[in-house]
């Protein structure tokens, strides 16, 4: 892009229009490579808590673009942005609405995950919260695996039998609903957990043998899903970004507190390294945290098809001007 040429602003229906969950699985396990090759760079997530809400900002570089999504997670909503900048002269690329994408992202992180760590066999679901990333986890364990039975948990009685209804409209799919966590878990070689929950609800004797468990709901330290006890079943743990998950996930910072990191790998390594799942009992578990290599992956993609199909609203590059700064002038001019 030439400085000086205007930007584009992709719409969430845009978003939506070019790209599915299938796209954005592939591109996030491409983008992961790339990181474990040392062509992608992450920066670590930052957060600011007030009240019950919170502030958050990650941001990385993917090829010759930079890019940073922020937003603010309210009681009263949320409304995210991704924002794409060349990597050499700093010019504004790109801004997307990045409600979508975050779905897509979320969702496609533990598509990754989930083709890398569990059982291939796997045909049973297990997933504990029915909140707005809920279906696009479901979306992404049937990408990647054969799965036919879902088995749903949420507190609320009406709250699961709706999500059952919404995923046998949307995918056809088997759905029933559970009256606790450890009734939805019985049979299960998958086990999503995409809650706000303060405490763990998951524990170790919930879980089959071979399962595999996706953590992505707590992402704030005052959050967390599953118990201590989990991480000893656990042969394989990995995490989408370690930085993030050592600065904020409870549960790993009390895991961890005391001893070495070592046995925690990121997903782009375990990709890298081909290791997968060494024993069909065996018990493996994924942290998201959200990083910024993964929503810079699909915009980076959008943008690529975006200007393909010629969508996206062009804006024009931010002008410098001199501030007014008159107010700042001597009381007594010589």
């Amino acid at each position: 892009m030439k400085m000086g040429a205007d930007a584009i602003w992709i719409t969430e229906a845009e978003v939506v229009q070019l790209m599915d969950l299938k796209d954005a699985i592939v591109a996030l396990e491409a983008a992961l490579r790339e990181e474990a090759r040392g062509e992608a760079h992450n920066m670590t997530k930052t957060l600011l808590q007030y009240g019950k809400n919170n502030l958050h900002a990650i941001g990385g570089k993917l090829g010759n673009l930079v890019g940073t999504k922020t937003w603010t997670h309210t009681q009263g909503g949320t409304c995210p942005l991704l924002l794409l900048w060349s990597a050499e002269d700093g010019s504004l690329v790109a801004v997307i609405e990045a409600f979508a994408l975050g779905n897509l992202r979320t969702g496609g992180i533990s598509g990754v995950a989930a083709d890398w760590m569990a059982r291939q066999d796997a045909k049973v679901m297990a997933l504990v919260g029915t909140g707005k990333q809920a279906l696009a986890q479901l979306g992404a364990m049937l990408a990647v695996r054969p799965i036919e039975r879902l088995r749903i948990y949420s507190p609320r009685e009406d709250s699961r039998e709706a999500f059952a209804a919404k995923a046998r409209e949307e995918f056809g799919i088997e759905a029933e609903v559970s009256a606790s966590v450890g009734e939805a878990c019985k049979g299960a070689q998958i086990v999503t957990l995409v809650t706000r929950a303060a405490q763990p609800f998951l524990t170790a004797a919930m879980l089959e043998r071979g399962a595999h468990v996706n953590a992505v709901g707590a992402i704030a330290p005052d959050r967390e899903e599953f118990a201590q006890d989990v991480f000893a079943r656990a042969t394989i743990v990995a995490v989408d970004n370690l930085p993030s998950v050592q600065q904020l996930s409870r549960e790993f910072m009390t895991r961890y507190a005391s001893t070495t990191w070592d046995k925690v790998m990121p997903l782009s390594g375990l990709i890298a390294s081909g290791r997968k799942r060494t024993a069909r009992d065996d018990v493996s578990l994924f942290k998201a945290m959200g990083m910024g290599i993964s929503d810079l992956a699909l915009g980076v993609e959008l943008l690529k098809r975006a200007r393909a199909r010629g969508t996206g609203r062009a804006i024009p590059q931010p002008k410098k001007m001199k501030p007014q700064l008159a107010g700042a002038k001597a009381k007594n001019p010589v």
